[in-house]
């Protein structure tokens, strides 16, 4: 097993040196000065200069609230005993989704999520947990991702190209709540965000990042993500600046250089093909959010270079986990 990893680890830095390195206008906003946030897996800015993080597995439920000097202002304890928390995503105002969806080993029936209250202050909540079940068996999955008309998604981190997979628009809280499969998407990602415009989204890997189009699902291109000791989350602020964090004790939270972003982004293409049909939803109490779009099921070329750089440098983090 440890050759393995040696292996991928080395394949891995023979093939990020043929990726460009990270763009001079990346911006250190600052550091988490708390250092019981260890494995930060999760970034979500919430406005206001407040930004909402989680550990992944290992830690209790719990959702810090960080300022923009990286001080922890808040703490919403919402669960004892989750089994692996590795996403988040915006929920409205003070709020976020959280996501128990980490399945290392693709081994659990079911995943969870759960809308909890967020900000300053510290306090203890007692929140509606959701199952969701995928319609193709268990996935490990540590991407969460929120449609500003409030519809969740879930995407999937498989070695060969995970997928994104809509959560119902109306939640059963008796369950389970079956996912819908959108489109595919990169190898090994560790986080995704939707855009404010609602037209694109970004995942993540631990060493780039792709922009979709939204609903198509088309690939609009990729960049390499700021160099960071294990890069798990991505965010994307109210002015569609992307932050990135990291794993690790007083890891830096990073502005991607916006020109970069741009770059990739150019004239802003226009999703061209129909959404997935509507499927018929269970009982609600109606937190899922509005209705709105999903995604085809068009190919997104996710292939390539940096899809390879992903595949074979998360071998190394994977099995040092594990290890």
């Amino acid at each position: 097993m440890k050759a393995v990893a040696a292996a991928a680890g080395a394949l891995g830095l023979v093939l990020i040196t043929s990726v460009p390195a990270s763009a001079a206008g990346d911006d250190v906003l600052f550091a988490f000065t708390d250092p019981t946030i260890s494995e930060a897996s999760a970034l979500t800015p919430l406005g206001k200069s407040l930004y909402a993080t989680t550990n992944d597995s290992g830690d209790s439920g719990r959702v810090f609230t960080v300022d923009s000097s990286g001080d922890t202002v808040g703490v919403t304890h919402w669960a004892a005993d989750p089994v692996d928390v590795e996403g988040l995503a915006p929920a409205g105002r003070n709020h976020v989704w959280v996501g128990d969806i980490g399945d290392n080993n693709s081994v659990w029936d079911s995943i969870r999520i759960a809308k909890v209250r967020v900000g300053r202050g510290e306090r203890t909540v007692s929140p509606t947990v959701y199952e969701l079940v995928y319609p193709d068996g268990p996935h490990n999955a540590e991407s969460l991702l929120a449609h500003p008309d409030g519809r969740v998604f879930v995407a999937t981190k498989d070695w060969g190209g995970g997928s994104l997979y809509a959560v119902p628009k109306r939640l059963d809280p008796t369950g389970p709540n079956r996912l819908k499969e959108v489109a595919p998407v990169i190898p090994m990602a560790t986080d995704g965000a939707f855009f404010p415009d609602g037209k694109h989204l970004v995942v993540r890997g631990y060493y780039s990042a792709t922009i979709y189009d939204w609903p198509s699902m088309d690939r609009v291109g990729s960049f390499r993500t700021p160099d960071q000791e294990q890069g798990e989350a991505i965010g994307v602020t109210p002015k569609g600046e992307l932050v990135v964090t990291s794993e690790g004790i007083r890891a830096e939270v990073i502005r991607v250089d916006p020109e970069l972003v741009g770059e990739v982004l150019g004239d802003d293409p226009s999703p061209t093909t129909d959404p997935i049909p509507d499927e018929s939803e269970p009982a609600t109490d109606g937190e899922a959010g509005k209705e709105g779009d999903e995604g085809g099921d068009d190919d997104n070329g996710s292939a390539g270079p940096i899809a390879l750089v992903a595949l074979a440098v998360a071998a190394y983090f994977i099995f040092r986990k594990r290890n």
